[in-house]
């Protein structure tokens, strides 16, 4: 037997029991290997349906272009498609993803841009607007979008779901999956729960994306969005794709624990994987470990691993790249936490209202010696006021003491939670105020500055 061209290799991607990495358990735990797709990802799904649509609706014409904007999966599997039905290509992708991935889209024979990945979605730079501009300017185009686009979804309904409920006979009773644009959690789950309703859909996120805190609070908090590491997964925007309704619980991995769970994936089980397949299985083994009165011997989990290795050689599979982030396993692992935990003393962090007069601003910093101080409205976190903004402002308006500080505050500082790791840390401290806010359990906050990070690499070097 044999296929008329690559496309009919798509799908029927194998179930293979997970045996050294989630041992904690006595249930069946099954990955769901999607690198063996013809395009190395599950993406590949998506690619061809998202096509064929276009071609119904009448939008895509022959000879006609395909634009997207991709972290490189769906990219791949676009041009795929497109070479087998005689489209072209032009994508859009940031300077987060691995060079991998960009080569491989070329390959390919696609145009690739590249875009900033620190802007936000409505910047004409991004990687969203930009293929929105493409596709306005370039003649018999379509503009796939992947995030809002029910073809996405669709895919998923028709193969993925259908594929792990036959492979398991029927007998799968938890599923759990990272998501970007949605696509994949939603169609498989949706499938799984019409079959029986008692599917339990378990969502993995990275630290710095939005689904983990809009899925427990229902609020998308802009504040939640910081820089992040694992490729092709999670978002700073609510995706068109993303149906919460599906979802029973939620849970978060930070970069270190999804790039050591990665190699751990390669060294201990044979899968060469990518970064998100680290990051959801870390996931799944944290949610399994806090859940365990929900499971037996006789569950059936299955967890989506979306692409390869191969994509991630010079990163996540790189010990000089890992090293330089502090991710290898025989390093100390630097998160907020354990910068808190060793830095000497309990600093108390000072706040000041915003109906506060500058005067009395200027008197709290000098007091504590601060050069800069949250500003609170209540008990929410509203503003920032820095040496340096007061300075200006009184150069300018040596009367201006008595004006409420809320009139000359920046912008807040972000607030992080504590399994931030170092990388993220800095990150962040390099585009903010040179200072983060870190929750406390009791509601509080504690601070962190530059040097509290500069200190604490020290510490760890032996240096200090």
């Amino acid at each position: 037997m044999w296929h008329d061209n690559v496309l009919g290799t798509i799908g029927n991607t194998p179930l293979v029991r997970l045996n050294k990495v989630c041992t904690d358990t006595e249930c069946t735990v099954l990955a769901k290997i999607e690198l063996f797709n013809p395009g190395g990802s599950v993406k590949d799904r998506i690619g061809i349906s998202m096509i064929r649509a276009a071609e119904r609706e009448g939008r895509l014409r022959p000879g006609g272009t395909l634009i997207e904007c991709t972290s490189g999966n769906t990219g791949a599997g676009v041009a795929i498609a497109a070479i087998a039905l005689g489209y072209k290509c032009i994508f859009t992708t940031t300077d987060k993803q691995s060079q991998e991935k960009i080569d491989v889209l070329r390959a390919l024979g696609a145009e690739v841009h590249v875009c900033p990945t620190h802007v936000a979605p409505e910047d004409p730079r991004s990687y969203y607007s930009v293929a929105a501009r493409l596709a306005r300017e370039t003649p018999n185009s379509v503009h796939l979008n992947q995030y809002d686009n029910p073809s996405n979804t669709a895919a998923h309904y028709e193969s993925t779901g259908p594929e792990i409920w036959s492979e398991t006979d029927g007998r799968v009773t938890h599923f759990i999956a990272g998501a970007g644009t949605g696509g994949t959690i939603s169609g498989t789950g949706k499938y799984l729960k019409e079959q029986n309703p008692d599917t339990t859909v378990i969502g993995v996120d990275p630290f710095g994306s939005v689904y983990y805190k809009y899925f427990h609070t229902g609020e998308f908090d802009a504040g939640e969005i910081y820089p992040y590491l694992i490729e092709g997964v999670g978002e700073d925007i609510l995706a068109g794709n993303m149906d919460f309704s599906l979802i029973d619980d939620y849970v978060r991995v930070s970069d270190r624990d999804a790039m050591q769970m990665t190699r751990r994936l390669a060294r201990e089980e044979g899968m060469f994987v990518g970064q998100s397949c680290g990051m959801v299985v870390a996931g799944a083994a944290q949610w399994m470990e806090a859940n365990r009165d929900r499971l037996s011997r006789d569950s059936v989990v299955v967890i989506l691993l979306p692409d390869s290795g191969f994509r991630y050689l010079s990163k996540t599979y790189n010990d000089n790249w890992m090293r330089g982030h502090g991710f290898l396993e025989t390093q100390p692992a630097v998160t907020a936490a354990s910068i808190l935990k060793g830095r000497a003393g309990d600093r108390k962090v000072a706040f000041v209202s915003r109906e506060q007069t500058i005067g009395q601003v200027v008197a709290t910093m000098a007091e504590y010696g601060i050069s800069q101080v949250p500003v609170l409205d209540g008990d929410e976190v509203v503003g920032t006021v820095t040496e340096s903004r007061l300075l200006n402002h009184l150069v300018n308006n040596p009367s201006g003491g008595p004006q409420p500080i809320g009139d000359v505050m920046d912008d807040p500082l972000p607030i992080l939670p504590r399994e931030v790791d170092l990388n993220q840390l800095s990150d962040y401290l390099g585009s903010s105020l040179g200072a983060v806010l870190v929750e406390k359990e009791n509601g509080s906050f504690d601070i962190i500055t530059k040097s509290d990070v500069i200190l604490a690499l020290a510490k760890a070097a032996g240096r200090a």
